[in-house]
């Protein structure tokens, strides 16, 4: 696929390879940060049902609102990035993302972690996730180091999400959940540090307007969507009365976006960016990518948990078939760049991912092996290596300069909203009866819209495409 190149500033010179590996670091070590908070909580959710005397469906809330709250509010986090500065909003985003942690680790009950995870760790990440995509285009100019920059913070947010059942289970066993939390706020603290070398190429623009308005109809609309799926298990009623509430202020919110354009006014999001072709369709895999992940991740997590009675460890062990498997095609992921289109990568990433789903499927017949579980998350982790960095790149590439605050606010609320959907829909089947039913309709479902994402990712444009 030919994807146009982003303009540069004053034809502005690509970093020295050393100079590009100090400012990348940090990015990437966000990036992971942030998709480790997402995923390790899957493997906690007996420990912590039990310390803070809550189910799993208190657990599911407490992570699906965290994905929420970063899906609602990366838009306006985005457009922050050109008022303030980025590297100023990655660094406090930082910050809050950190005091979130610590007060995690000291929760007595969970409202203090849903204050602490959903709230603030989730109010950091839509503030400093932002900063690290619009960076990476604007630090890297050319295609190549681009792509391959971009394949090194996918790289490590993939394996952020996919360690970090691992990771928090072994944390989980030696220590507690507490000190899961103890980790991130260390790991912020040395991202800080490092984010001392990361230089701004543009300067903020505090004289630019910001759309209060819209930000609070599009985070409502979001919000409503969201709840509205999550209440399915519980009452149908309210559960059409939230969603038909998110699609109305959705609504409203893109009726008050053209008035504001009408009238000369900068909304939150311009419309105009909905009018490539290209891009849309790229949007739309990064969220079905990031739904694939995040729900087959609790799904599996919840039943070995709940139905087969694993410990924090085990679980995470398992989840090692499909870090290695991202990581695999990960590492490979340049090489593929140059000798592949795109549009195929992929594809191919969404066929490999769902036949991943079909092997995990029969799982529910009770093979006592955890062994059994290994094929299929090797498969989902290597499908979703594959086509994680393509994606993104089609996505951002498709703007020039000016519009990177924006493109990557939506681009990142677009995958975080489909983590937020993934384990919505995939934990409410799973959670009203985790047995072999409720397991495989959950598993079913997520393998349907990785087909209908294959059948998306069809639709992009053909061409050459390769990087190099």
């Amino acid at each position: 696929m030919a994807v146009p190149p982003v303009p540069t500033s004053a034809g502005r010179p690509a970093p020295s390879r050393g100079a590009a590996r100090r400012m990348l670091a940090p990015l990437a070590l966000a990036q992971f940060i942030c998709s480790f908070a997402g995923s390790n909580m899957n493997v906690m959710i007996s420990d912590i049902g039990e310390d803070l005397d809550t189910t799993v469906q208190g657990v599911q809330i407490a992570i699906t609102s965290f994905l929420l709250v970063m899906a609602a509010l990366m838009i306006p986090g985005g457009k922050l990035t050109d008022r303030y500065g980025r590297k100023r909003c990655l660094v406090c985003g930082l910050l809050v993302y950190g005091v979130g942690a610590l007060l995690c680790a000291v929760a007595p009950g969970l409202g203090v972690l849903v204050l602490g995870y959903s709230i603030l760790q989730g109010v950091g990440t839509a503030l400093l996730i932002p900063p690290v995509y619009v960076l990476t285009t604007l630090l890297f100019t050319d295609v190549t180091s681009r792509a391959r920059a971009f394949g090194a913070v996918m790289a490590f947010g993939g394996f952020g999400a996919a360690a970090g059942p691992l990771i928090g289970g072994l944390i989980t066993s030696a220590l507690s959940w507490r000190a899961a939390f103890v980790f991130q706020a260390l790991v912020v603290a040395l991202i800080i540090v490092l984010s001392r070398r990361v230089e701004d190429p543009l300067p903020p623009d505090p004289g630019r307007d910001f759309d209060t308005g819209g930000a609070v109809l599009s985070a409502f609309g979001l919000i409503f969507l969201v709840m509205g799926i999550l209440a399915t298990d519980d009452n149908g009623w309210l559960a059409a009365v939230l969603l038909l509430a998110g699609a109305l202020v959705l609504a409203w919110f893109f009726r008050w976006t053209r008035i504001k354009e009408r009238t000369g006014r900068e909304p939150l999001l311009s419309t105009s960016l909905f009018h490539n072709r290209t891009s849309n369709l790229g949007l739309v895999t990064q969220h079905l990518q990031w739904l694939l992940l995040m729900g087959v991740s609790f799904v599996v997590a919840a039943y070995l948990q709940v139905v087969r009675d694993y410990d924090a460890i085990r679980t995470g062990v398992v989840f090692t078939a499909a870090t290695l498997g991202l990581l695999a095609s990960s590492l490979g992921a340049e090489r593929l760049a140059k000798r592949r289109e795109q549009r195929t990568l992929v594809m191919a990433g969404f066929a490999v991912s769902v036949c991943g789903i079909a092997i995990l499927i029969p799982m529910a017949h009770g093979t006592p092996s955890a062994w059994a579980f290994v094929p299929g998350l090797l498969l989902i982790g290597l499908g979703l290596g594959v086509m994680l960095t393509p994606s993104v790149n089609i996505v951002q590439s498709s703007f020039g300069e000016d519009r990177q605050g924006e493109i990557s606010g939506l681009s990142r609320s677009v995958s975080n909203l489909g983590s937020s959907v993934g384990t919505a829909v995939a934990g409410t089947i799973l959670v009203a009866d985790p047995a072999f039913g409720a397991y495989a309709a959950a598993m079913i479902v997520l393998g349907v819209i990785g087909l209908g994402g294959l059948g998306t990712a069809a639709l992009l444009p053909r061409g050459k495409g390769r990087i190099g």
